[in-house]
């Protein structure tokens, strides 16, 4: 204002000038003498003392001088510039830090136990849920299988079949109905409604499929058995009838719903096994921030330390420590399980199946002397089977698939050689016409036979899945286990230096109070 006051003096110097223009007859030195207003008021309380109006410039001048006052009330009462002066100021900028570095730790540590408690449920979900499934799947296939080639099988035998391949199709009948009933009550989806508009879940039409057919398939083998006891001629159609609806229809459906099971383990597994980068990230950047502001304070404070800018660093690299460690050996973990469980799982599976396809061609070829396209059949599943088994050998040399020893590959390997070789056998014999020695090949229980080389194998892939099972529910346990409190624990952390920063903050804020 002092730029204001000086103008209104020179104003109020100029209206001491008589109206003609001369000055007041005061000599100099009583013109010093005279005291200058103290203000505009008083200068403007004298003249209306002395009898005369106020000048023009001086009425000018004080009306100039109430606009700049009342600008400067209103600069002072705005609050965009309060705030925009409070943010250039070094108490500002200090509560700007906390603000941002707690907000920044309190989400750096909520989105990492958002992060790591879904990588956890999914591996829970996988051991709980999907895994078993899955199995439920490859079980209730491999039943339905045994049970078709039993049934097979028994028929070729003639008049009452032997006791254990009855034993057989039943224990195959009711592991089948066993499994199905596990896969339907653990389904989620849509069942069919015929209505268009409502998307149907593949899963449940498969389902629909098996449990429909099923009970058809086994009412029509005990019409086939009876009319087989009777010796009527009818009962090879009735079976013939029987095994083309299940393998038509039936264990298509089936292998549908395994293959989408074994899909729903190996989707997540392509996740699961990288790190969680981004929560790295995250946790680097929060770390890096917290330094800057660390260097900023003591740039500016003139102290080395803050108490809680360091709680808040600590706290962050305890966290970062313990989501690489945890993320690492869960990783880890997850690969192993893919490696030498659910890889090596995967092809025995498929293996069992493709066993189950070629005995039941196998069988069936005697039934509806049809040799050609069933033979066909079956060399395409024991071929497969043969690479898988030599595949899985190699790997074990390489020291992969740990999960299977190689005592079973071996005894899987030897058993197939030996199924193929009686195979061999029962086709010359077919070929000559001796069909009662072909089928005592076939089903008979002498050391040589094919149902005693399948047997072998069968029973060799089953151990071997189990122990690929076992290996592969054992690490996902692990990984779970590993990560399992850590996105919990990395939140907390979090917590504690959102907490720590403005309580470390607040003695410096007061100091420009």
């Amino acid at each position: 204002m002092t730029g204001d006051a000086s103008s209104v003096r020179s104003r109020l110097g100029r209206a001491q000038v008589s109206p003609d223009g001369k000055r007041s007859g005061k000599t100099r030195g009583e013109r010093s003498r005279t005291p200058k207003p103290l203000s505009s008021a008083h200068s403007l309380s004298t003249e209306r003392a002395g009898g005369r109006p106020p000048s023009p410039q001086l009425r000018r001048a004080l009306s100039d001088r109430r606009e700049l006052m009342a600008a400067a009330r209103v600069r002072a009462q705005s609050p965009l510039m309060s705030a925009r002066h409070l943010v250039s100021s070094s108490i500002g900028k200090l509560i700007a830090m906390a603000l941002i570095l707690a907000a920044a730790c309190f989400l750096a540590g909520w989105y990492a136990s958002l992060t790591l408690n879904s990588r956890t449920q999914i591996l829970q979900d996988t051991v709980n849920h999907t895994e078993p499934l899955s199995e439920s799947s490859q079980v209730l296939y491999s039943s339905l299988s045994i049970a078709d080639a039993a049934a097979n099988a028994a028929f070729i035998s003639g008049g009452l079949e032997p006791p254990t391949l009855r034993k057989r199709y039943s224990d195959a009948i009711a592991t089948a109905s066993n499994a199905l009933i596990i896969a339907a009550s653990n389904s989620t989806g849509v069942t069919p409604t015929g209505n268009d508009d409502i998307p149907v879940d593949p899963v449940h039409t498969d389902l629909a499929v098996l449990a429909t057919n099923v009970p058809v398939y086994t009412g029509i083998i005990e019409t086939a058995r009876t009319n087989n006891r009777l010796g009527n001629p009818v009962g090879s159609a009735y079976l013939g009838e029987a095994s083309s609806l299940m393998q038509d229809t039936i264990l298509p459906a089936a292998q549908r719903l395994y293959e989408r099971r074994s899909a729903a383990i190996a989707d997540p597994q392509r996740s699961l096994t990288q790190p969680p980068w981004a929560v790295y990230a995250v946790l680097a950047l929060v770390l890096i921030a917290l330094i800057f502001a660390a260097r900023y304070l003591s740039r500016h404070t003139r102290r080395r330390f803050n108490i809680g800018i360091l709680i808040a660093t600590i706290a962050i690299v305890v966290g970062l420590t313990w989501l690489l460690v945890a993320g690492l050996m869960s990783v880890a973990a997850t690969n192993d399980a893919k490696n030498n469980g659910a890889d090596p799982l995967r092809e025995l599976t498929q293996a069992r199946i493709e066993t189950q396809q070629a005995r039941s061609a196998q069988t069936l070829s005697l039934v509806r002397r049809d040799q050609d396209s069933l033979e066909e059949t079956y060399r395409k599943a024991s071929d497969s089977i043969a690479r898988t088994l030599t595949a899985l050998k190699d790997e074990r040399q390489n020291g992969a698939a740990t999960s299977v020893s190689d005592e079973l590959i071996q005894r899987a390997i030897n058993a197939h050689n030996g199924w193929d070789q009686a195979n061999s056998e029962i086709n010359r014999l077919v070929a000559g016409g001796d069909f009662r020695g072909a089928r005592s090949l076939l089903v008979g229980d002498t050391a040589n036979s094919a149902a005693r080389f399948y047997s072998e194998l069968d029973m060799a892939l089953v151990e071997a899945i189990t122990s690929a099972r076992t290996v592969f529910r054992d690490d996902i346990n692990t990984a779970q286990r590993v990560m399992g409190f850590s996105g919990n624990g990395i939140w907390t952390l979090g917590i504690i230096a959102a907490v720590a920063i403005p309580i470390g903050l607040a003695p410096r804020v007061r100091e420009y109070m």
